[in-house]
């Protein structure tokens, strides 16, 4: 896979391989990350229903986790992000069939007459 190029964006432009894979691992982390918060939400909801002491003090340490995991999906999408539009701005530079460069306009070469 590494080496390979993808151009299935609509505009031409081709991502790397390499990358595809990187974006991949990310987004295997971050439905890993959304997984956990659903049974840290369920087991927070289910605590605040039991009215036990113990079990509301223990909340507090649950959602702490939430807030954790949900700073870390931020992060990992920004990173997602910075990744995606630095690999779409260097194959939009590299390329001159008329695919949209990194400000939006066309990347058309003008022959002229010799």
């Amino acid at each position: 896979m590494e080496g390979d190029t993808f151009s299935g964006l609509g505009n031409g432009t081709q991502i790397d391989g390499k990358v595809l894979h990187t974006f991949q691992k990310n987004f295997v982390q971050v439905q890993h990350i959304l997984d956990q918060n659903r049974l840290l939400i369920n087991e927070i909801n289910q605590n605040h229903e039991s009215k036990i002491p113990d079990n509301l003090s223990r909340n507090v340490g649950l959602i702490k986790e939430l807030n954790s995991n949900i700073r870390r999906v931020v992060d990992l999408y920004a990173d997602l992000s910075t990744s995606f539009t630095k690999s779409v701005e260097a194959s939009s530079e590299g390329d001159s069939s008329g695919a949209l460069r990194s400000d939006g306009k066309a990347g058309h070469k003008r022959n002229r007459p010799a």
